[in-house]
């Protein structure tokens, strides 16, 4: 008997043979290989559309690259420093354009940050015709920025325009330069942007309230809490990573833009209300100078990339 004991634990002991081993061997690495498989189409696009043309960007950035000339040399930084060198051609016309950016940008980025959350606390409370609203504050999103830049350019003239007919039926001023001067220009582009993209970050709001707990709504009130108290102490912290999330697309949407300004003020009046990226477009494909251009490109990408760190920073989350 203990012969037999002895001869099968040697026979579990003994390790498995060697085809087995190697099936096993191709499973596990199998294993470890399926999530990559999985992701694969995804880098492949990135690394295609992404990265490569990020690569190629910067590479452009360091040469004269003039689509007019055959030859294209390497000239380092010196399309970089122009940008910092007030005795150079575009120096002027770089920072015009990065002040109407940030002008634009502090303007917009309050207002859509502020009036969606307003809006999305009275959308996520029960009433006839919620659904109904829902939609209809969403819909102008839906349309293309060519559709929106044409309509509001008819309905801002300051001649033909319908709002300058409206206010002069009420008694109001009815000449109003909405598109050609300032701060007109400004309240225009502004306010026509709010109105357009206000309905998608309510509806991200939406979603973040809708994953509150009630119950903490439910403690605050038995514990007499006011309805800013449960707004403090509820609702914005609860926000926090959606806020962060509309924060910051909400600062690069804003600071990217270019069809309001083309199509509405078309950068009246002068080169005012003319973009970053309308510069960039006008400087690689109007001057056919895509060095200078791509300069640009990388200069504002990494601006930008700072102020989303910054964001990040600042609101992060940070558990108790």
């Amino acid at each position: 008997m203990a012969d037999v004991i002895e001869v099968g634990a040697a026979r579990d002991d003994a390790p498995p043979p060697a085809g087995r081993a190697r099936r096993r061997g191709a499973t596990e690495r199998g294993h470890r290989a399926t999530p990559y498989l999985f992701l694969a189409p995804y880098l492949v696009l990135f690394l295609v559309f992404g990265l490569a043309p990020i690569v190629f960007g910067v590479w452009i950035s360091l040469h004269q690259w003039d689509l007019q000339l055959p030859n294209r040399p390497f000239i380092g930084l010196e399309n970089y420093r122009d940008l910092f060198s007030s005795d150079s051609a575009d120096y002027a016309d770089w920072w015009s354009s990065v002040r109407a950016t940030a002008i634009f940008t502090v303007l917009s980025v309050p207002l859509l940050v502020v009036v969606p959350l307003g809006l999305a606390l009275l959308l996520n409370e029960k009433f006839p015709g919620r659904t109904f609203f829902r939609a209809a504050f969403f819909a102008p999103y839906v349309l293309g920025v060519a559709v929106i830049g044409l309509l509001w350019r008819f309905l801002l003239d300051a001649n033909l325009g319908l709002i300058n007919r409206l206010l002069g039926a009420v008694g109001l001023p009815a000449d109003t330069p909405w598109v050609t001067d300032v701060p007109w220009a400004w309240v225009s582009l502004v306010g026509v942007t709010v109105w357009w993209t206000c309905g998608f970050n309510a509806v991200i709001y939406l979603a973040g309230l809708q994953d509150i707990p009630a119950e903490l709504y439910e403690a605050a009130k038995v514990d007499g809490a006011s309805a800013w108290d449960r707004f403090r102490h509820v609702t914005l912290p609860g926000l926090r990573p959606v806020l962060l999330f509309v924060l910051t697309t909400t600062i690069l949407a804003s600071a990217n833009v270019f069809g309001q300004s083309f199509l509405i003020t078309q950068g009246a009046p002068g080169e005012q209300t003319r973009t970053v990226v309308w510069r960039i477009v006008d400087e690689g494909l109007r001057n056919y100078d895509v060095g200078q251009a791509s300069a640009m490109s990388v200069l504002f990408a990494l601006l930008l990339a700072v102020v989303s760190i910054v964001n990040f920073r600042l609101f992060r989350y940070r558990e108790d």
